[in-house]
């Protein structure tokens, strides 16, 4: 398997779809899955009935896995591709546009 281009924590921008150039900070990465969440896109909506717990029921909002392949690395409001490099003998992710280290 190889290394996560796109890991927890990062901030993406989604390239295509409904939510297309919408941003946000990957929440959950599922990466056998080839998926990631994303917070604030993808939402789902799930009509609840009433329960002894939730007696009101109602819609319950959540965000949903988006494909990996849909969403990149954002630099300055810009989507970037990510490249790995070896710096200080460490293998590092790096922004293609900008040769920025990206953290994490």
């Amino acid at each position: 398997m190889a290394a996560a281009k796109i890991k927890k924590g990062d901030q993406v921008i989604v390239l295509s779809g409904k939510d297309k150039g919408k941003t946000g900070e990957v929440v959950r990465a599922m990466p056998k899955d080839s998926k990631v969440v994303v917070s604030g896109v993808n939402i789902a909506v799930r009509h609840k009935k009433p329960t002894q717990v939730n007696p009101q029921g109602g819609l319950e909002r959540s965000e949903a896995p988006l494909h990996i392949s849909k969403v990149a690395h954002v630099v300055d409001g810009k989507p970037t591709r990510v490249r790995f490099e070896e710096r200080d003998g460490k293998k590092v992710r790096v922004a293609v546009k900008t040769g920025d280290v990206i953290n994490g």
